[in-house]
């Protein structure tokens, strides 16, 4: 007998710059399960009834919840990017200088990759899947984290803390190395912790663009003395 549920499914594409998107219980198993599968056996190797087995419910029942493998994947990959949205402004809750902004973007950015390392991986590999609406939403979505980091960056010139160089560019360096933790992690495991693998990006994308000034706030902010930019 068909497995049927009463089901109020919203639309997975929208175009809003909210990061809180309702999702129910019963699409978050599915998307869960779709998530390992596509991460270890490919987009395309993985069909409905092999997520509907991993998820212990009828492929039938799927179909309620999504029109088809399309919208599962896209939903997955929307939930990483949703999950950087969310989690980098609220580390960023009530830190005021604009260096230590700075790194704890990038260290939270790190910490959401590492929470959600097959799911980063699966956005590089098959969000050229997706339809180009589907695409547009996940590249809005990315674009959102990013100018965050843009804004961090922006406030450190401004305060002289760093030199001028393309804000755009230098923050989606300080995201792609953030990526990397998950793309090349076969690579890192034996060598970095993620504290270690933060610290080596600090020196590396953040350190060679202080000023003077910049440096001696750096000093303050790694000995935890925190506070506001001064000249």
């Amino acid at each position: 007998m068909l497995e049927r549920e009463n089901v109020n499914v919203p639309p997975l594409v929208e175009d809003s710059t909210s990061a809180s998107r309702p999702v129910s219980e019963r699409q978050q198993q599915i998307a869960d399960a779709a998530a390992k599968l596509f991460s270890k056996q490919g987009y395309y190797r993985t069909n409905i009834l092999q997520i509907s087995e991993l998820a212990g419910i009828s492929s039938g029942l799927i179909y309620q919840y999504f029109k088809n493998k399309e919208e599962v994947l896209f939903l997955t990959v929307l939930q990483v990017l949703e999950t950087y949205e969310r989690e980098i402004p609220a580390a960023l809750k009530g830190v005021e200088h604009p260096l230590e902004r700075l790194t704890t973007a990038l260290r939270a950015y790190c910490g959401v990759v590492d929470s959600r390392r097959d799911g980063t991986v699966l956005a590089y590999r098959s969000t050229k899947s997706l339809l180009p609406e589907q695409q547009d939403v996940i590249k809005k979505a990315e674009l959102r984290t990013n100018d965050l980091l843009k804004e961090c960056l922006e406030q450190c010139v401004r305060e002289g803390l760093l030199v001028q160089a393309n804000p755009l560019l230098h923050a989606y360096q300080l995201a792609l190395f953030s990526h990397a933790w998950a793309l090349k992690h076969w690579a890192y495991l034996d060598t970095f912790t993620l504290d270690e693998y933060v610290a080596e990006g600090e020196r590396l994308l953040i350190e060679p663009f202080l000023t003077k000034k910049g440096w001696k706030e750096m000093e303050q902010v790694s000995n935890g003395a925190g506070g506001a930019a001064s000249d």
